[in-house]
């Protein structure tokens, strides 16, 4: 006989460590397994030394909206008895974005008043058309939330949900240079006008309208919170624990295998992982019904993201605003696309600066003091062709030491360095850290499809309930993450784990923690102590234990 549990999560990004926290608040005993050696997924961070410095970086967690008192993430974390241990550092409530184009430059505000005056102060020919156009996007992000009301009407939403942002551009005539502008936001799910919904849009921009945040002492602290709520519950979180298979008989889920030979015996399995490798792969497509099948095998993913990891020994922080930079070397968004899709680099560069050194500057990991750290992201071309590469890490493939690999690397950081000085200014001979994270890289940590962080594409026939549903066709098997109904990002992973959590109990979790329900008596989660550091919490109870010895 195995080991047993109530409940097996498989991954630790924030929608299984979420649901999983929401699970153990309910006395369930849930055992979260992660193939990597720390729990958080896409809001982990990693640090490095070099000659007595350290550099910690953020790999997925750049800003955050819905972080006011009463914003969905004080009331999930407050829900679960952890809301007094994260605080959100704000970034400047009149131009948290700071977008680029040639001959225009945006500050983007919290507001939709202030943002709508800011556009037309901008492109003032496109006074009509960005007035209409934001008030479709405003009117579809208020009646998306109004739809759960009953009785309250959404025309709006009715006539838009299902069309794409290049049909709203195009009904609405906005010029090439306004398209552009309110489109800045693409980046933030990967996908371009001519295929994005008008209602991922509409809320994208509508997550940042109360402001922007970022959490004081990196993106690690959340899952590090989420990781004390499951074991102060009686759960664990066992990281280096990758799953084998989930053990399936007459359609109803009887347990996972480790890779190490481990069997966990339980009921109830819900899969974090990637959804297409947790269909063919974890449970095996022989499992679930065709339409199930199909969707896993030619859904299409979202692009994957390349980073530049900066560390600089000079202070570019001084007197600059709190903001990330969006800049852009030419207004159509979609050649930019079109060039990726077709496993090429565009030939206007799209590049997003964030300084870490600026949102969080009291984090003593991050750089040593006079010193700025900050990261340089963008857009990668689809497919691992374009980087000498057939076969991806998670299917065993190797890339790292590849000359062609190594070669694309360096050009597109070029490109991004190049991008980022636009902004920042000359800073290549002040160069203490460089290095460049790809889509090879993200898979090789997550097992992503295509080394993407954002899941599948947010298309018209694939967003909403098109996507995934949490509950599957396999009694005891669930999923959540960000190829799930509920979207992807650290709102759509957390909402959808509370959202999934709620499905398998009975209940409606979120708006019982919007109504104030506390889940989780903030007393029974121990204390931090002194020397309390979120990666090492982060690694879980096994690992901490077997490395302090």
């Amino acid at each position: 006989m195995g080991e047993q549990w109530d409940a097996v999560v498989i991954g630790a990004g924030l929608g299984g460590l979420t649901t999983a926290a929401c699970l153990a608040a309910a006395g369930r005993r849930v055992l979260v397994v992660e193939r990597h050696d720390m729990a958080g997924g896409n809001a982990t961070v990693f640090r490095r030394h070099h000659q007595g410095a350290e550099y910690e970086f953020d790999v997925g967690v750049h800003y955050i909206g819905e972080c006011q008192p009463g914003g969905l993430f004080p009331v999930i974390l407050g829900a679960l008895g952890v809301g007094d241990r994260i605080a959100f550092r704000p970034l400047d409530p009149d131009g948290f974005d700071t977008v680029v184009l040639p001959g225009v430059e945006l500050h983007v505000p919290a507001g939709w008043d202030a943002y709508t005056e800011r556009l037309l102060d901008a492109v003032p020919g496109d006074r009509a058309a960005v007035e209409r156009c934001m008030q479709i996007l405003r009117d579809v992000a208020k009646e998306t939330r109004d739809r759960y009301v009953p009785g309250v009407s959404t025309p709006t939403l009715d006539a838009w949900e299902g069309r794409t942002v290049a049909e709203l551009f195009d009904e609405c005539e906005l010029s090439p240079t306004a398209r552009a502008l309110i489109d800045h936001w693409n980046g933030l799910y990967a996908g371009p006008p001519s295929r994005a919904t008008v209602t991922m849009h509409a809320g994208i921009i509508n997550h940042y309208m109360q402001g922007a945040f970022y959490p004081e002492g990196g993106g690690q602290v959340i899952p590090a919170r989420l990781v004390q709520v499951i074991e102060a519950l009686g759960g664990e979180v066992r990281t280096l624990a990758p799953v084998q298979r989930v053990m399936v008989t007459d359609r109803r889920v009887t347990g996972v295998e480790l890779a190490d030979g481990t069997v966990v015996e339980t009921g109830l399995v819900v899969s974090n992982a990637d959804h297409r490798r947790t269909v063919m792969h974890l449970v095996g497509p022989e499992h679930w019904d065709p339409a199930s099948v199909r969707f896993a095998e030619q859904a299409t993913m979202t692009l994957g993201l390349a980073v530049v990891y900066v560390v600089v020994d000079v202070d570019l922080c001084a007197g600059m605003p709190n903001t990330n930079y969006h800049v852009f070397a030419g207004t159509d968004v979609e050649a930019v696309y079109a060039a990726l899709d077709a496993g090429r680099l565009p030939d206007d560069d799209w590049a997003y600066v964030a300084l870490a050194s600026r949102k969080d500057p009291d984090n003593p990991h991050l750089c040593p003091p006079g010193h700025t750290n900050f990261q340089i992201m963008t857009l990668a071309p689809r497919g691992f062709e374009y980087w000498g590469v057939e076969t991806g890490p998670a299917d065993g493939g190797r890339y790292r030491r590849d000359e062609v690999y190594r070669e694309r690397k360096h050009e597109l950081t070029e490109r991004m360095l190049d991008a980022a000085e636009r902004v920042l200014g000359p800073f290549r001979e002040h160069i203490v850290h460089l290095e460049t994270a790809t889509p090879l890289t993200h898979q090789r940590y997550t097992h992503a499809s295509g080394g993407t962080s954002y899941g599948y594409e947010h298309s018209p026939e694939q967003s909403g309930s098109n996507r995934p549903a949490h509950r599957t066709e396999i009694e005891g098997l669930w999923l959540t993450g960000a190829n799930t109904v509920s979207g992807h990002g650290i709102a759509g992973a957390m909402a959808g784990g509370v959202v999934c959590a709620g499905q398998i109990l009975g209940r409606h979790l979120l708006i019982e923690m919007m109504l104030g329900t506390s889940l989780v008596d903030p007393a029974t989660i121990p204390p931090d102590g002194d020397d309390f550091d979120p990666v090492l919490a982060s690694r879980g109870a096994r690992l901490r234990a077997k490395r302090a010895h």
